[in-house]
């Protein structure tokens, strides 16, 4: 077994060690209840909301996807996981190939750059919930607090347009910006996801954000294509430079826009109701 087969089965292993973990800690509420786990409010709180959603759930019927695309919410949700998601896996997907063609790094040369990225995303990861919390204890509604956090957290990616600029100072800057850029999609994707709950009932939330996660791939795809034609016309050119700076312009920038159309399509906060 080589080493990248026994990563794969070392992560493998783990997720099996949590699943046992995980099974092992949860128990039903009643359980819980039973055994001095949740307090009496807790548990009323807990029972409500189960009943309250079951209650909508037998209330109506089960929404299209087609015509959840009626609405702008659903179009803003979508468009900004079609221009954010790509950008997340041109990182994730790339940054070995730009390491070699820049840096003629290789092999186990990768592991510590590659490594600090995943770990710089942690922080936004915790940090993007953070963020739209500290607007709403001013008086903010929950949406209008999230794309304000939102737009605050679209400035981080800006970073990642330096990359080539200042890449001649040494492989780390690059990594550094891209790193924060990467933490950046991960405080902006935890934001994203919480604009469908914010705008949608309940019954409509996956449906909405199975479409988003449709469009994200989509974009997804869109960029790997791109950027690898790209890659290929600059190389044959002797300037694959070139073409990584234009991808790291479009990574840059995607958060702007994406919040741009997103707040052109919702201009004003709107709870959706159907009948």
């Amino acid at each position: 077994m080589d080493g990248r087969q026994s990563t794969f089965a070392i992560v493998g292993v783990i997720g099996f060690i949590v699943l046992f973990i995980w099974k092992r800690l949860f128990d039903l509420p009643s359980k819980l209840f039973a055994k001095g786990n949740l307090n009496q409010d807790e548990y009323n709180h807990i029972s409500e909301d189960v009943d309250s959603q079951q209650n909508r759930e037998h209330e109506h019927e089960k929404i299209s996807w087609f015509s959840l695309l009626a609405y702008r919410q659903t179009w803003a949700f979508a468009i900004g996981k079609f221009l954010t998601d790509g950008v997340w896996w041109f990182f994730m997907f790339w940054l070995p190939a730009y390491l070699s063609a820049q840096y003629k790094m290789s092999d186990t040369q990768l592991m510590l750059p590659i490594a600090t990225i995943y770990c710089m995303t942690m922080v936004g990861s915790i940090g993007g919930g953070w963020l739209p919390a500290m607007f709403m204890k001013t008086g903010l509604n929950p949406y209008i607090a999230r794309m304000r956090a939102m737009l605050f957290i679209a400035i981080f990616p800006l970073a990642v347009i330096f990359a080539q600029p200042l890449g001649h100072a040494g492989f780390w800057m690059p990594v550094i910006l891209i790193g924060i850029a990467a933490s950046a999609h991960q405080a902006w994707s935890a934001n994203l996801f919480t604009t469908v709950s914010d705008m949608f009932p309940n019954e409509a939330v996956a449906s909405v954000i199975g479409i988003g996660a449709m469009s994200g791939g989509f974009g997804g795809v869109a960029v790997t294509k791109v950027a690898g034609a790209l890659f290929d016309h600059y190389q044959a050119l002797g300037q694959i430079d070139v073409g990584y700076g234009i991808m790291f312009v479009f990574c840059g920038l995607a958060y702007l826009i994406a919040w741009a159309l997103m707040k052109t399509l919702v201009p004003r906060f709107k709870v959706i109701q159907f009948n």
